[in-house]
């Protein structure tokens, strides 16, 4: 598998009455053809926002993109003005987005027929009835039944999962290079969460499209992801394998994570405290609040870069654990 994206420094604030929010912070990362990435966090720590700024979608002002690039296929796509025609040739075609809330996302007023097609007529070289014919296709794909006759729908005719499956639908109209789920399946029951996510994971296997999968969940991405990466107040502060992150968390977030996945027979063990405010934070680690496993070192030293173990794969932004390891 090649390189599709390689994300570094990333960092993008927002310009508030109190103070700049570091939403997001000298974030780097990289995913890969075909490859499934998780991105994990509780609310608030940055993974939406990071993902936004690849698609050159934070509103201006009040949020920047102070620093960083994302070269996805060999061009940074930070360097491409937000209304650029170059950005909205990506927009759709190489890179998609499925959103938390499909009725906010789909336009009320147009059909589904009318919203699919459009994004073909935007981007190949079709005629209307082909647009229409390849929107009723993908529908099929995505478990509508009845496809030909559901693209006269309007959204609100629609269940919220079957909303979702048309956002999906759109997502993969045009075969997108890189797909990004920012919490796809959140608002909806866990029956149709399931069927969502077992529908994603086996069209982008079809498509061999990459897919970053942004949630909170860790039991979701444990399933269906190669690679995992968790972020904490607006740092990527762990990255590995699903195996290495299960079998061995390297930070103590992702330890408290993995607590957190509810196990039959066993007790919830929470993450005490809350998250630090994001607004002239100090360079220490921003876990020290609530770490179990803190040393006065800790309070002294800025926040470990993150740092690959042993020349491998896994890599953490804990100082006391790369002590162990003698990083």
């Amino acid at each position: 598998m090649g390189r599709l994206l390689t994300v570094t420094g990333l960092t993008t604030e927002f310009r508030t009455e109190r103070g700049i929010v570091s939403a997001v912070k000298n974030v780097s990362y990289h995913l890969d053809e075909g490859e499934i990435l998780g991105l994990v966090g509780e609310s608030g720590c940055g993974k939406s926002v990071s993902q936004l700024s690849l698609m050159q979608l934070i509103p201006t002002p009040p949020g920047k993109i102070v620093a960083g690039e994302a070269v996805f296929m060999g061009a940074d796509l930070l360097k491409y003005e937000k209304n650029s025609k170059e950005m909205s040739q990506i927009r759709g075609k190489n890179i998609s987005m499925i959103f938390q809330e499909p009725m906010t996302s789909l336009n009320p007023s147009m059909t589904i027929a009318k919203q699919m097609s459009e994004m073909v007529l935007m981007h190949e070289k079709v005629t209307k009835k082909e647009a229409i014919e390849r929107s009723a296709d993908m529908l099929s794909q995505v478990g509508i039944p009845d496809a030909a006759k559901r693209l006269e729908d309007y959204p609100y005719q629609l269940s919220g999962g079957m909303r979702q499956r048309v956002m999906v639908g759109i997502a993969m109209i045009c075969n997108p290079k890189m797909i990004i789920a920012d919490e796809a399946t959140t608002a909806l029951d866990a029956t149709i969460q399931a069927q969502l996510l077992e529908l994603l994971y086996e069209i982008v296997g079809r498509y061999h499209t990459a897919l970053v999968m942004v949630t909170h969940n860790l039991g979701i991405v444990a399933r269906y992801a190669n690679r995992i990466n968790v972020m904490y107040a607006g740092h990527i502060v762990e990255t590995g394998t699903v195996k290495e992150i299960w079998a061995n968390p390297l930070h103590p977030y992702t330890e408290g994570l993995i607590h957190c996945v509810p196990k039959l027979g066993e007790r919830l063990l929470p993450i005490k405290g809350m998250p630090p405010s994001l607004i002239g934070r100090p360079p220490t680690c921003p876990f020290l609040s609530r770490c179990q496993y803190r040393q006065k070192s800790c309070f002294e030293e800025n926040v470990a870069d993150l740092t690959y173990v042993d020349g491998g794969t896994h890599a953490t932004a804990c100082n006391v654990r790369l002590k162990e390891a003698g990083q």
